[in-house]
């Protein structure tokens, strides 16, 4: 009986001490897409907890979750051209934190919220502001394809010494301000007349040249015609058409037949 019983009491101690044993060694499960920057009494260690279950000894380990996932955030920035011109942009940045680097990150940044508020946003209104002073208010529209690369490469310098790298960055938006918006708007209006104007008065010389060719056409054509209808000529044209007819004379006395031969034997006197 003695023996059952101290048999128990060593089974229910055992027990107890496994229970403690749970208790003072906790899990941590590290979910996808995320990294576990593992701190002792509050000191970032080098290890790095990757994704899956791992112990850590309570009270003297503490672990920080950051997402190592691709983030997307949107900037709107004010910026001057060369020609100092106010343009407005929204930009779509997509970016992460570097896995292996995530507690550097935390150590000297901390979580994402301080990241987005301390680094990336003031990276992205700095770099914007220092590509597009390169330019002017035209070309950032005309070069846009270039300001862009202009802006990722800048960006992705600057944030990698961040322990940031930088998937995708867009210019979702340009625009101006409302006074230069109706210069520009203005301008294309104008150069829209010009070359209205200008096809006008091509269409006019070229009507008025056409106008003087056909009078040169006309007059060189009478000329022609008066050097080739001799009276010879004029004279067979006259005899081809006539009809067989003699024509009828009318005189104070009697109506009478003109004479043909009357009439050649006049004309060769």
């Amino acid at each position: 009986m003695k023996k059952i019983k101290a048999f128990n009491s060593a089974g229910k101690l055992t027990a107890l001490l496994f229970l403690i044993t749970i208790f003072l060694t906790p899990f941590v499960i590290i979910n996808a897409g995320q990294r576990g920057v593992l701190m002792q009494f509050g000191q970032v260690q080098d290890t790095i907890l990757g994704e899956g279950i791992h112990t850590i000894i309570p009270i003297v380990n503490t672990v920080q979750k950051l997402s190592v996932r691709v983030q997307s955030q949107e900037i709107s920035a004010e910026a001057s051209s060369r020609d100092l011109q106010d343009v407005f942009t929204d930009v779509a940045l997509n970016w992460h934190i570097i896995p292996e680097e995530v507690n550097a990150i935390f150590q000297q940044i901390g979580d994402e919220k301080s990241v987005i508020d301390r680094i990336i946003n003031p990276a992205v209104e700095e770099v914007l502001k220092a590509v597009i002073a390169k330019y002017t208010a035209e070309e950032v529209i005309t070069k846009r394809g270039e300001v862009k690369a202009g802006v990722d490469n800048a960006l992705t310098t600057r944030l990698i010494n961040y322990h940031i790298a930088v998937d995708d960055i867009s210019l979702v938006h340009i625009h101006f301000s409302a006074q230069f918006s109706q210069a520009v708007e203005a301008k294309q209006i104008a150069e829209q007349e010009a070359k209205q104007a200008e096809f006008i008065a091509l269409k006019a010389s070229k009507q008025a040249q056409a106008n003087v060719n056909l009078s040169k056409g006309e007059a060189e054509a009478n000329s022609l015609l008066r050097e080739t209808l001799t009276p010879e000529v004029l004279q067979r044209q006259t005899i081809e058409k006539w009809d067989g007819k003699l024509p009828l004379i009318v005189g104070k006395d009697v109506p009478k037949l003109l004479n043909l031969r009357d009439l050649v034997e006049a004309n060769q006197k």
